[in-house]
């Protein structure tokens, strides 16, 4: 219903204090088996980071027994933009790639070289131009 939002009509969700919305991974293969990920659309009784989107995977835990793996999903975003960043594509082939805003490639990109993630970066200072200097002569 609604251009894929949730079913039915608005005044269902009204009694809701909690809708979710599961998503594929952009880069999901079936390979990856039950990988997905959860954005809140509503929010009773909890916000902030507590309301942040996940990614969730179904994996195993130490022992070898199923469980669900999940990270926020900011910083599974910002994992894929450094990779792709060292891979050499260009900020906008990344917010391309990962369907996401060019403003926040450029915020995980400006993380990212904060943090020496990024190799060979190739963002370095401007050469001065002396042309735009007045030479002071001796003595003044």
């Amino acid at each position: 219903g609604k251009g894929g939002n949730q079913r039915g009509t608005s005044k269902r969700e009204d009694v809701l204090d909690t809708v979710i919305n599961l998503k594929r991974p952009i880069d999901y293969e079936p390979s990856h088996g039950a990988s997905f990920e959860i954005h809140f659309e509503k929010t009773r009784g909890f916000s902030g980071e507590d309301a942040e989107p996940l990614s969730c995977q179904l994996g195993h835990d130490q022992h070898g027994q199923a469980a669900w793996l999940y990270s926020r999903l900011e910083d599974s975003t910002f994992d894929k933009v450094v990779n792709l960043i060292n891979e050499g594509l260009s900020q906008a082939e990344i917010a391309s790639e990962l369907d996401i805003n060019k403003s926040n490639v450029s915020r995980h990109v400006k993380k990212a070289r904060l943090q020496g993630l990024i190799k060979d970066d190739k963002k370095q200072a401007k050469p001065v131009n002396s042309a735009n200097y007045s030479k002071v002569k001796d003595g003044e």
